[in-house]
């Protein structure tokens, strides 16, 4: 039961980093298996092979890099939403073991998929505000940030996948309570008197 529940820590941790960036965590994810640090759930072994090693590098380079260009991070958005919540859901069935398949894809695609795609919807309002605010010439930072945390995320998830759930959740909660409860900006302006 330990095992598992580590497992869907694990998960979860790299199914967030697929939030920040779709190849970055699968990067994490074959490299840690080709160097016999993690072991993943049948079927998924394909991850370690040398033309999924090589694909996901090329692939994670070609993403960093795109998000760079001004106009084209935005229209990235759009694909990358959907892509990164079917990436969160591919990432958490692969590491969850010990269970029979209907558990393992169940929680892949309620647990990952959530996980995945609330920490992309963070990071796309991110960015429009970024591009509203700084008329695109912030998106940089951004770019960095995202980059640096799907990194981050994907190796603290194989390492400390508690700790990168409590990670998770925090950033979950920050999210929430920005989104929801903050408070609109005051214009300096007096209200008209009757």
């Amino acid at each position: 039961m330990e095992e598992t529940l580590l497992s869907v820590a694990l998960g979860l941790g790299l199914a967030a980093a697929c939030g920040f960036r779709v190849f970055v965590p699968f990067l994490v994810l074959g490299t840690a298996v080709r160097v016999g640090y993690l072991d993943v759930s049948p079927g998924f072994a394909w991850v370690a092979s040398d033309p999924a090693l090589i694909a996901f590098a090329v692939a994670t380079v070609l993403e960093i890099g795109a998000y760079y260009v001004p106009w084209l991070d935005n229209l990235l958005d759009t694909i990358a939403t959907p892509t990164a919540i079917v990436a969160g859901i591919l990432a958490t069935a692969s590491v969850v073991t010990d269970t029979t398949p209907l558990v393992r894809w169940s929680l892949a695609v309620l647990a990952g998929g959530a996980a995945a795609s609330a920490v992309q919807v963070v990071t796309v309002a991110g960015r429009q505000l970024s591009s509203l605010a700084t008329l695109g010439l912030g998106n940089a930072l951004v770019a960095t940030g995202e980059a640096i945390g799907a990194f981050a995320m994907a190796v603290l998830a194989i390492l400390v996948p508690l700790f990168a759930v409590l990670l998770v959740i925090a950033l979950f909660a920050i999210g929430i309570r920005w989104f929801f409860f903050r408070q609109p900006r005051a214009t300096g302006r007096a209200a008209p008197v009757p």
